[in-house]
């Protein structure tokens, strides 16, 4: 709004007139001087205008400013809620991998269909399904184990094919803030670097069951139901050795060497001390 030459009063310099004034500043000529004031903020507190119809106006831009800043000072307190809330998940994240025993069987192992093999390899992430039964029927299944020592190994087969015949079509580390008890979305993302995808010709020959065994039943080769299993640490570093002999593109080669040793790192895993593989095929 336009308040040149409106007059006011101010309590201490009298009476003026304005003859400057934008979004932000206000000068007002007075008997003694030119004086420049904060815009709104000094009517009402310092500066009273004479026309009616001017003052009723400028209490409408006050108010909306007031709003404006109410608006921004919520917006403040609740950028700090969540400050502190995330700052106590880091300090529990940070506790909880502090404390955390390695589990020997903290690997996931998934059935992948082929339909969403390429979904996988682009997001870089798989979901674990849905739970079947019970009270929390319908909910995703929450990766308990998996932490950022993890690795999701991708598998599949041929409906036209046998179990023993499933491949090993990939593996990734999984994301390096990863907790498996905070996962409520079932969605398990990948490491920003280790992340590997196996072409045909290799995935032929990494057999998924030369490293798996039931060891309720050695010599059976069945996945009849659910999406994943947990898999040895072990034998997870026995595949990922295995992938580094198979690549032959020097960048693939040396990322697969890195992935390796860094998962033997998370596993405290000496890979000079690494049994040979004794899964289910090996043992026929």
């Amino acid at each position: 709004m336009n308040l040149i030459n409106k007059e006011v009063t101010h309590k201490r310099f009298g009476e003026g007139s304005v003859v400057k004034h934008d979004d932000s500043i206000i000068e007002i000529h007075f008997a003694t001087a030119n004086k420049k004031f904060v815009y709104p903020d000094a009517f009402g507190k310092h500066l009273k205008l004479h026309d009616r119809s001017a003052a009723h106006s400028l209490e409408k831009v006050i108010q909306k400013k007031q709003m404006e800043w109410e608006k921004e000072e919520q917006e403040k307190v609740e950028k700090k809620k969540l400050q502190r809330k995330e700052q106590q998940l880091l300090l529990k994240h940070e506790k909880l991998m502090k404390n955390h025993k390695l589990h020997p069987k903290s690997q996931m192992v998934f059935w992948c269909d082929v339909d969403e093999l390429s979904r996988v390899f682009s997001e870089w992430k798989i979901f674990t399904g849905e739970i079947n039964s019970g009270s929390n029927k319908g909910k995703p299944n929450k990766p308990s184990r998996l932490y950022k020592n993890s690795v999701c190994i991708l598998t599949a087969r041929d409906s036209s094919m046998p179990e023993k015949d499933r491949r090993i079509l990939g593996v990734y580390m999984v994301n390096e803030h990863f907790i498996g008890k905070f996962c409520e979305d079932g969605y398990i993302p990948a490491h920003s670097k280790y992340r590997l995808q196996l072409t045909e010709q290799e995935s032929d020959k990494m057999p998924f069951w030369k490293y798996y065994v039931n060891e309720k039943s050695p010599q059976r080769m069945t996945w009849n139901t659910g999406k994943y299993r947990y898999f040895d640490n072990v034998c997870v570093a026995q595949i990922l050795q295995d992938i580094v002999s198979l690549k032959n593109d020097t960048q693939e080669r040396e990322l697969a060497q890195q992935l390796f040793e860094h998962f033997c790192i998370m596993n405290q895993i000496r890979k000079e001390e690494l049994p040979e593989t004794n899964g289910a095929l090996i043992r026929i």
